[in-house]
């Protein structure tokens, strides 16, 4: 009974956790600074932005398509911000999610166990 307090615990943290992810993802992405950020603001400070290369590895990747700096490509602007941050946050749960359920290794014993 225990093992299932602490399941449900967990199942509770994970999706509270998940729920703030995407508020802030989806309502407070919108408010992002429109600022240059990093290297960006950097090369702009010592004029060597125009030696930027244009074809970098990353527009090579199939979903460079899709999304455009922070936002969604063929999306009404004032709904392409957040539609990236529900996409980008559900994405990086499905991968840390997986990558869990692969790497960590369930030692616990199930009902089927203790028959």
């Amino acid at each position: 009974m225990n093992n299932n307090l602490s399941r449900t615990r967990n199942r509770a943290v994970v999706v509270a956790g998940l729920g703030i992810a995407l508020l802030i993802g989806v309502f407070l992405s919108p408010f992002a600074s429109q600022d240059p950020d990093g290297l960006d603001r950097v090369s702009q400070d010592h004029q060597f932005e125009e030696k930027a290369q244009e074809d970098t590895p990353a527009r090579q990747l199939p979903f460079h398509a899709v999304f455009d700096e922070y936002a969604v490509r063929g999306v009404p602007e004032g709904i392409a911000t957040p539609l990236a941050g529900l996409v980008g946050t559900l994405a990086a749960f499905g991968l840390a999610w997986g990558a869990g359920k692969l790497l960590v290794r369930n030692d616990r014993p199930t009902d089927d166990d203790v028959r």
